[in-house]
């Protein structure tokens, strides 16, 4: 009777070994290519996660939409059904309207103050904005600043004037539109290429590395380069599994998740002007430069929209972005 007791007590230490030492599966899903920013930033996090966690943690890196697109990561994330998105800034609007300030048009003179904005003290305040609501932010990620774009030049607001324009789900970016007789239209992100080709909407706004990389510039005659606003994003968890993890393994992680943010924004401002040039030597659509008389003629008929939101945002917010902009 002994050897069958010491081997059933060996064979359950050895199974409770076995699924002790099963890593944590941790799905990081976003819905643009392994090539932009982001994409680079989730490579790199699984990579750093894995080497400092071995056999700890396997991340599995799901990019272009391939579990979840930008219209249900964010329920995806709360169900558990994945553990870590990266998405737009626009999408927070229903857990918190702060960060509608990164919406505002022509706020920010170029990518370093927004970046200036994001590690100031009001803006680290903005990670912590939706804990309790079940997610809980780890920090920003640029994705460039936002050009526009249609099949006819926009050079002036009036240029806009009744022509059809692919918009995140953002009250801000609606009003932006609507501000110069635009008509905005709710388009999930894998499907602006398709929405842009078949003439469902006349343009858009992106930075230059989704143009490029989606091909925005193969299904549009006019690239204006406006810098007009900010697509970054922010890297967040499900905050039950967070909170829930072993000390080490968060240690483990927090540490990845820095460094592959800091080297996701790295890719950005690298790259950034990197996509530019791709699109111009491509030349299958014309990119148009502002003038800085132009471009203020822009920024002044789209400037009503601060006003309008600053009551939800905060005014305190968009002065202290405003900053960002003079502490060069």
């Amino acid at each position: 009777m002994k050897p069958v007791v010491a081997l059933c007590s060996a064979l359950l230490l050895s199974f409770s070994f076995a699924v002790s030492a099963a890593p944590i599966i941790i799905k990081y899903s976003h819905v643009v290519a392994d090539s932009t920013p982001k994409g680079q930033a989730a490579l790199k996090f699984k990579e750093v996660a894995e080497k400092l966690l071995p056999g700890k943690v396997e991340v599995q890196v799901f990019p272009n939409s391939q579990l979840f697109g930008d219209g249900k990561e964010m329920e995806a994330l709360l169900l558990g059904d994945v553990q870590i998105v990266a998405p737009s800034l626009s999408k927070f609007g229903k857990y918190t309207k702060k960060l509608q300030v990164f919406d505002l048009p022509f706020l920010f003179d170029d990518i370093e103050a927004v970046g200036r904005f994001q590690n100031s003290a009001k803006g680290r305040e903005l990670l912590a904005s939706m804990e309790g609501k079940g997610l809980i932010g780890f920090g920003f990620i640029h994705n460039g600043m936002k050009q526009f774009s249609a099949n006819v030049p926009l050079r002036t607001p009036a240029d806009a004037n009744g022509l059809k324009f692919r918009i995140q789900a953002s009250d801000v970016l609606e009003a932006q539109f609507k501000t110069v007789g635009g008509n905005p239209q709710k388009i999930a992100f894998a499907e602006v290429y398709q929405s842009l080709q078949s003439g469902v909407v006349d343009g858009a706004e992106n930075p230059w590395a989704n143009i490029y990389t989606k091909k925005f510039h193969e299904v549009q005659k006019f690239i204006t380069e406006s810098d007009h606003g900010v697509l970054d994003y922010m890297v967040i968890a499900n905050e039950d599994w967070w909170k829930g993890l072993p000390a080490d393994v968060k240690k483990g992680l927090a540490e990845a998740m820095s460094e592959s943010i800091s080297f996701g924004n790295k890719v950005a401002l690298t790259e950034d002007e990197s996509f530019r040039a791709k699109v111009i030597d491509e030349n299958k659509a014309a990119v148009i430069k502002l003038t800085k008389a132009e471009k203020e003629q822009w920024r002044k008929a789209m400037k009503p929209v601060w006003a309008q939101f600053e009551g939800e945002i905060g005014k305190d917010l968009i002065d202290a972005a405003q900053q960002a902009n003079e502490s060069k």
